[in-house]
């Protein structure tokens, strides 16, 4: 069954914006390479993002490109991590003289430097 402009228009694709160095915004569609827009503010940006997000979608289905849907989330919280026994008991340390977790200190040390 072939979806049509109407079936990828209701999906909720994943909206990346920034804003510029000199006040501006840039937005793009992560799923749908090359959808992107600049904008003055951020609702313009947002509108302007629908519209492009419309263009890629029907010049796509025009050329007969494969369009992707957006990717479920599917992340729970949990990830290993192999690190060297010098590290371990070095984190482990710094844990317990800080009075926490180890856990507790990995999360917040990789929170503080996530952007």
């Amino acid at each position: 069954m072939k979806k049509d402009l109407k079936y990828y228009l209701k999906l909720t694709y994943t909206a990346r914006i920034k804003r510029n160095s000199d006040g501006s915004y840039f937005a793009e569609i992560e799923e749908l390479p090359g959808c992107m827009t600049e904008a003055d503010t951020k609702e313009d940006v947002l509108k302007m993002l629908e519209d492009a997000k419309e263009a890629w979608l029907e010049t796509a289905q025009d050329r007969g490109i494969d369009i992707p849907e957006p990717s479920e989330d599917e992340f729970s919280g949990k990830f290993n991590v192999r690190v060297p026994k010098f590290l371990h008991r070095k984190l482990a340390y710094r844990a317990k003289s800080e009075g926490v977790s180890l856990n507790t200190l990995i999360t917040t040390t990789l929170a503080s430097s996530a952007k």
